[in-house]
């Protein structure tokens, strides 16, 4: 074959290669939009309806990319792909017409010899090569525009996802942030400060932080009053809560009303719509874990049954059973847990980290090569040296901190435990199953220490896991208490140093801990809020950040605290009794998802013990005459053919398989998270294993 007849194939590689390569390459991805805006930039530039409403979706989404730049790149990834797309289907029809021989007499003859085949068929094969080259041409112009109108519609689609995943967190953290905006108007501060915290304190306070910034930094940015820029960000925001908000806050604002009324009324009500939230969710999560355990647990048990049956009796379904295990019920069970995450986003049961790291101020990557000093002297070529000679002891002396407390490290960052857990499991597979020998018999001389691995790497990382979310619990628990007890100490004459040594008395459990040393810096020298920023970083919880971002700013504009603590402190207990309500209300069906995948496991055991050794027994009482045969002893015909040790291993992979899927699930309905799901996971599978020890 004449390499001439693969340029068209190259071409098209060629074609496709800037967009593989500009999601890791900077030049690529320049490449990608300069060819863009000068194929398209034109076009997309007039002013339509799509066009505002292309707009509307790209603030919606908050993509930091132009209308004129997304729209002409997504109009050029469209064509690549329908051009390169036409090539490829017209290779790969090529290829397929190469391999599998188009003859549809042969398939007469070989399917039904007896059916006449009609004319119009017959004439079909073989093909000539005008009709090879029309088929060829017509499989290209399918796959060519079908790839190009998919890219297109798929780079809008991802948009209106990401927007309504964005109105859905906006909504989860829109009570927080509105009793954030109304502690800090009663601590007195003045409203275009309070949505300028809100914008600094957006990692704590989440996406409705996020989306109320945009309207704080017009108004810096622009000189925009607080009106105008309240009511630009509702002509982007997907959220219709944060609309509604939005619209009464600037209808307040436009008044002259007061505002601390308009926010107390806003937090009580979103106070009760978060309790109404939580039981609407409650009764979704309930009917999810309804589905999963009729559908991916009743359902298999179900099918594997009556097919093990068929197929050790009638006919093979080894192959069919190998599609179910090994393929549909993983796959299903992934989207399932994407799903139910993508629909109860809105509802997080538990505080995740989001505090920054404690990098020095040396840090080069922070401080501009023409940074001052206090003296006001410029920074010489020495002291930048110096300065990434020191960031660099940082950085040496952060990692042998992290050897010297290697379960400190592992606790902070559970996910480490697999650069430990994954070589010592491979190494106990090598040791269970030497020697290791190729064909059929090495699965079943491995599939036994690859659970026993398996068991070891999720266990490493749930108890690491677990160690940290049970602290990071404890800590978000003692949050409300200590709000409870600062705000009485404030109300008794007590300034905020003084009730923090105070508090150190308390019984805090962890929180305790880092309290004390909150203490011991303002004893040092420190200032309570640059003491509180420290106690911040070193938690990592966001109700501790919410409570510090909070009381550092009501310091800084009054005195009187006792109210915007009295407001933290209630949003903190309602935050906790939601908590706790969910992880009481899904326990019984995380339970009821245990049994269902020990019933699995049973049935599995159940046929591998009792109906399995029923067959064999059938086979070697069966006749073996062809008159015994034929006399009705037909149906134990075959079962000496039948691999019993295959079945058996493939019934100890499907409970395997549904326990690692079982426990998934039970982590996400029950807590919140796949992570959390992992000890569920590691107990299911450690009991299959050990139960088939035994069979």
């Amino acid at each position: 074959m004449a390499l001439v007849e693969f340029v068209p194939l190259a071409v098209a590689v060629l074609l496709l290669l800037p967009l593989l390569l500009s999601p890791v390459s900077r030049t690529a991805d320049l490449l990608l939009s300069r060819t863009a805006v000068a194929a398209f930039g034109g076009y997309v530039g007039r002013q339509t309806r799509r066009r505002t409403a292309q707009q509307t979706l790209l603030r919606a989404a908050r993509v930091q990319q132009s209308h004129r730049l997304y729209a002409s790149r997504t109009l050029l990834i469209a064509a690549v792909v329908g051009v390169a797309g036409s090539v490829l289907g017209a290779y790969g029809g090529a290829a397929l017409l190469t391999v599998f021989d188009v003859d549809f007499v042969a398939i007469r003859e070989a399917v039904a010899p007896g059916l006449d085949v009609p004319e119009p068929v017959q004439a079909l094969a073989p093909l000539t090569p005008d009709e090879t080259l029309t088929t060829l041409f017509l499989g290209g112009a399918v796959i060519g525009p079908g790839g190009a109108l998919t890219a297109y519609y798929a780079r809008w689609e991802v948009l209106s996802q990401r927007a309504v995943a964005r109105a859905s967190a906006i909504e989860a953290t829109l009570p927080r942030t509105v009793a954030f905006v109304y502690a800090l108007s009663r601590s007195g501060t003045a409203f275009p400060k309070v949505l300028e915290t809100v914008s600094a304190n957006r990692d704590a306070y989440g996406e409705a932080a996020e989306e109320l910034g945009l309207a704080a930094r017009e108004m810096q940015v622009f000189g925009t009053d607080a009106v105008t820029a309240i009511g630009r960000m509702t002509e982007h925001t997907p959220s219709e809560t944060m609309d509604e908000f939005a619209d009464n806050l600037a209808s307040v604002l436009g008044s002259g009303q007061s505002l601390a009324p308009f926010l107390r009324e806003q937090y009580d009500r979103y106070q009760e719509e978060a309790r109404s939230q939580q039981e609407q969710y409650l009764d979704l999560l309930s009917t999810f874990a309804e589905v999963y355990v009729t559908v991916f647990v009743a359902l298999p048990i179900f099918l594997i049954t009556i097919l093990g049956i068929v197929g050790l009796v009638l006919q093979d379904t080894l192959s069919l059973l190998r599609v179910i295990g090994y393929v549909a019920l993983p796959l299903m069970t992934f989207a399932y847990v994407v799903y139910v995450d993508s629909v109860t986003a809105s509802l997080p049961d538990r505080s995740k980290g989001a505090a920054g790291d404690d990098r020095s101020v040396l840090d080069p990557r922070r401080v501009p090569d023409r940074a001052r000093a206090d003296g006001g002297a410029a920074w010489s070529a020495r002291d930048a040296a110096n300065a990434k000679r020191l960031a660099v002891h940082d950085s040496v002396e952060r990692l042998r901190s992290r050897l010297r407390n290697p379960a400190a490290t592992l606790v902070g960052d559970p996910q480490l435990t697999f650069l430990l857990t994954v070589p010592l499991g491979v190494a106990w597979v090598f040791v269970r199953a030497w020697p290791v020998t190729l064909g059929p018999e090495a699965v079943g001389a491995v599939d036994a220490p690859v659970v026993e691995a398996a068991v070891f790497v999720l266990a490493g990382f749930a108890v690491a896991h677990e160690v940290s979310l049970r602290r990071t619990k404890r800590i978000d628990q003692a949050v409300p208490d200590l709000l409870d007890r600062m705000a009485s100490l404030d109300e008794a004459g007590l300034t905020v140093t003084a009730s923090l040594r105070r508090a150190t008395r308390d019984d805090l459990g962890p929180l305790g801990d880092e309290v004390s040393r909150t203490w011991r810096d303002i004893e040092w020298g420190a200032d309570a809020g640059a003491a509180l920023r420290r106690l911040e970083r070193r938690v990592g919880s966001v109700a501790v950040s919410q409570a510090t971002a909070l009381v550092t700013n009501a310091m800084r504009a009054s005195g009187d605290l006792a109210p915007v603590l009295r407001i933290a402190a209630d949003e903190a207990h309602q935050a906790r009794r939601l908590r706790r309500e969910r992880r009481r209300e899904m326990f019984t069906y995380m339970l009821v998802i245990y049994i269902s995948a020990l019933v699995f496991l049973g049935v599995s055991v159940g046929i591998v013990v009792a109906f399995f050794p029923a067959i064999e027994s059938a086979a070697a009482a069966a006749p073996t005459t062809d008159a015994a045969a034929s006399a009705g002893t037909s149906i134990t015909a075959g079962l000496g053919d039948v691999d019993l040790d295959a079945y058996r291993r493939l019934f100890f992979h499907l409970a395997a398989i549904q326990a690692v899927c079982s426990g998934l699930v039970a982590g996400q309905l029950g807590q919140g998270g796949v992570a959390d799901g992992v000890k569920h996971a590691a107990i299911l599978l450690a009991i299959t294993r050990l139960v088939y020890v035994f069979v």
